[in-house]
């Protein structure tokens, strides 16, 4: 499952977290972000225990999103350390996205 992303919450769930992290930058018009979501989902589900995965809606959440210079959507960021080490613009199948992540743990 995949935890709801805000500028709010973000330094301290995305930044401060000891695992890595997945973040899917999305905006619900976004058709490509409709079939990202639920591999993103997934991945949450399958990786409970080993990384922390997000969503952040970008239409809301502007500070966020601008700070690390989202202009296409779906993005997805991965942090680990708070910092951001990789990037995957636009919809891929989940073993791209996968693939990614398990380079971080």
């Amino acid at each position: 499952m995949a935890l709801e992303l805000t500028d709010a919450n973000f330094e301290s769930l995305v930044i401060k977290s000891d695992k890595p992290v997945i973040v899917d930058f999305w905006a619900v018009w976004c058709g490509p972000c409709r079939m990202v979501g639920p591999i993103v989902e997934e991945i949450g589900h399958d990786y409970t225990e080993t990384a922390m995965v997000g969503k952040l809606d970008v239409d809301h959440n502007p500070e966020v999103a601008r700070k690390y210079g989202i202009r296409n959507i779906p993005t997805i960021l991965f942090f680990k350390n708070g910092e951001v080490v990789d990037k995957q613009v636009g919809a891929v199948p989940k073993q791209v996205l996968v693939s990614k992540l398990e380079a971080l743990l």
